[in-house]
C-alpha cells in the first residue's frame, strides 16, 4: 500500500476527493426521502378517513361470529374438500375403472334401444363406405411405399370408427386439429382421393405444395388445420383456437385428436389446463389404441387411462368403445352440443386398437403377437361390426359388398395413377409463403440453390418439376 509523508494512504486521499460529491448526493437523497414520507402521511390520512367506517364494521362482524371447530371448513383457494382427522393417502385404484360406453355389441346388435341414434339408412351407408374406402386407400398407399413410390405412410386400420363417428357429429364449420392418424375425418368432410394422393406424392396438386412429409394433410376450406410432425403440439394450439372461437361467439367448437401416447407429453397438460380455466368450447378426442409406437399402455401410465385425468383438470370426461361408430357419434354429438351451450371443454377417450404397424418405419411383430392382432382384426373390428348392423336390417348384402369393394378399389387406383403422372411443384415454392415479399436472406438462399442445381444438374431432373 502506498503511504504519504503525513501517514495517509492513497485511498484516504481518494475518499477526500469524493466527499464533496457524496455530500451533494446525500442531500438529494434526504430530500427525496422527505418528500416520500410527506406523500405517505397524506395518503394514509386520506385512506384512514375513507375506510375507517368500513374497517370498524368488518371488525364488528368478525367479533359477532362464534368459533366452532367442529363446523370449520377448509378455506384454501386451490381445492374443494373437507377436513379429516386421520392420515390417509388416496389410492390410484380408488374406483374400479371408468366404464366404456357402447351402443352396439360385437355382433352389431343394439344393446339399449334408447341409445340407438336411429340414423337414416343413407347416413349409415355413407359411414360404411367411407370407412371401407379409407381401408382400401390405406392398403394401396402402404404397398406403394413398400415399392418405393412414396417415402412414408401411416395406415388407419382398426380405428376407422373413431374417425367417421366423430366427424359425422361435427358441423362443417368446426375447426379440426389432427395428429397423424385421422385421415377418415378429412375424408368424411369431403377431401377427395386425388388430394390424398397428391399430398402423399408431393406433386403439383398438393395443397401443401410438396413441403410436408406424407400423411401430414391440411385443408383450409374444410377447416382442417395442417398436421405437424412433432407430437402433441396441436393440443395447446387447439386450446388457443377454442378460446378465440369462444370470443367470436359463432356457435362453433374446436376438436383436437391425439393418441394416448401424446397424452404423456407436457403439451397435453398445458392444453387441458388452459381450456378448463379459460372455459373453451373444445373437444379433446383421445384415440387410445393400445400402443405409442412400440410402447404398450401398461408401460406408458399407471392410472386408469386418459379419461381418468379429466376430472383433475376440471374436464367433463367420458370413455367410449371406439370400435362402435354409434357410440362415438353419440358421445361426440352430445359433447359438442354442451361445449357450445356451456362454454366448457370435454375429454372423450375412444378405446380402440391399432391393427396396422405404427408406420412404414415400424415392424410391430417385434413387440406384439400375431394372435393379438388377429383377434382385433377378426373379432372386434369397427367395419365388421357396422356391417353386421346393416345386414340385420337388410340394408347390405354380399352383392352390395362385392360391387362396392370393386368400385372403391377402382376409385383409389385411378387417383393413384393420376398422382404418379403429375409433375412435382416448382422448386421456387420452397421460398414462398413465409413473407409477403421475399426478404434478402431468403433471396440469397434461393440464388444459392439455383447455382448448386446448375452445377450438379445431372442429379436434379428438372423436367419432372413444373416450370
Amino acid at each position: 500500500m502506498l503511504v504519504s509523508s503525513r501517514g495517509r494512504t492513497a485511498w484516504d486521499f481518494h475518499k477526500l476527493s469524493l466527499e464533496p460529491r457524496h455530500h451533494a448526493l446525500d442531500v438529494k437523497m434526504a430530500a427525496a426521502r422527505g418528500l416520500t414520507k410527506l406523500y405517505g402521511i397524506g395518503l394514509h390520512a386520506i385512506r384512514q378517513n375513507t375506510t375507517l367506517k368500513a374497517t370498524t364494521f368488518l371488525l364488528g362482524a368478525l367479533r359477532q361470529q362464534p368459533f366452532d371447530s367442529s363446523a370449520e371448513k377448509p378455506q384454501f383457494p386451490g381445492a374443494s374438500a373437507e377436513f379429516i382427522d386421520h392420515l390417509e393417502f388416496i389410492q390410484p385404484n380408488v374406483i374400479s375403472g371408468i366404464p366404456v360406453y357402447r351402443v352396439m355389441d360385437r355382433q352389431g346388435q343394439i344393446i339399449n334401444p334408447s341409445e340407438d341414434p336411429k340414423l337414416p339408412k343413407e347416413m349409415v351407408l355413407n359411414f360404411y363406405q367411407k370407412m371401407t374406402l379409407l381401408n382400401t386407400m390405406d392398403r394401396i398407399l402402404y404397398e406403394s411405399q413398400r415399392q418405393g413410390r412414396i417415402s412414408f405412410y401411416m395406415t388407419n386400420y382398426g380405428e376407422e370408427g373413431t374417425h367417421v363417428g366423430s366427424a359425422a357429429a361435427l358441423e362443417p364449420t368446426d375447426l379440426v386439429f389432427g395428429q397423424y392418424r385421422e385421415a377418415g375425418v378429412l375424408m368424411y368432410r369431403g377431401f377427395r382421393l386425388d388430394l390424398f394422393m397428391a399430398q402423399c406424392y408431393a406433386n403439383a396438386d398438393d395443397l401443401g405444395k410438396g413441403r410436408q412429409m406424407p400423411v401430414l394433410y391440411g385443408c383450409k376450406d374444410l377447416n382442417f388445420v395442417t398436421i405437424s410432425s412433432p407430437l402433441a403440439t396441436q393440443i395447446p394450439q387447439a386450446a388457443g383456437a377454442a378460446y378465440a372461437v369462444k370470443r367470436e361467439n359463432t356457435n362453433r367448437v374446436v376438436i383436437c385428436y391425439f393418441g394416448e401416447g401424446a397424452a404423456s407429453e407436457g403439451d397435453a397438460h398445458a392444453g387441458f389446463n388452459f381450456s378448463a380455466t379459460l372455459e373453451c368450447p373444445l373437444l379433446f378426442f383421445c384415440r387410445n389404441n393400445g400402443y405409442a409406437i412400440s410402447t404398450p399402455t401398461n408401460e406408458q401410465y399407471r392410472g386408469d387411462g386418459i379419461a381418468a385425468r379429466g376430472p383433475g383438470y376440471g374436464l367433463m370426461s367420458i370413455r367410449v368403445d371406439g370400435n362402435d361408430v354409434f357410440a362415438v357419434y353419440n358421445a361426440t354429438k352430445e359433447a359438442r352440443r354442451r361445449a357450445v351451450a356451456e362454454n366448457q371443454p370435454f375429454l372423450i377417450e375412444a378405446m380402440t386398437y391399432r391393427i396396422g404397424h405404427h408406420s412404414t418405419s415400424d415392424d410391430s411383430s417385434a413387440y406384439r403377437s400375431v394372435d393379438e392382432v388377429n383377434y382385433w382384426d377378426k373379432q372386434d373390428h369397427p367395419i365388421s361390426r357396422l356391417r353386421h348392423y346393416m345386414t340385420a336390417r337388410g340394408w347390405w348384402g354380399e352383392d352390395e359388398e362385392r360391387a362396392w369393394r370393386k368400385q372403391s378399389r377402382k376409385l383409389v387406383m385411378e387417383a393413384f395413377e393420376r398422382a404418379e403422372k403429375r409433375l412435382k411443384p416448382n422448386p421456387e415454392l420452397l421460398f414462398t409463403d413465409v413473407y409477403d415479399e421475399m426478404i434478402p436472406p431468403i433471396a440469397k438462399q434461393r440464388d444459392a440453390m439455383w447455382r448448386h442445381v446448375q452445377q450438379y444438374k445431372e442429379h436434379y431432373p428438372l423436367d419432372l418439376y413444373e416450370k
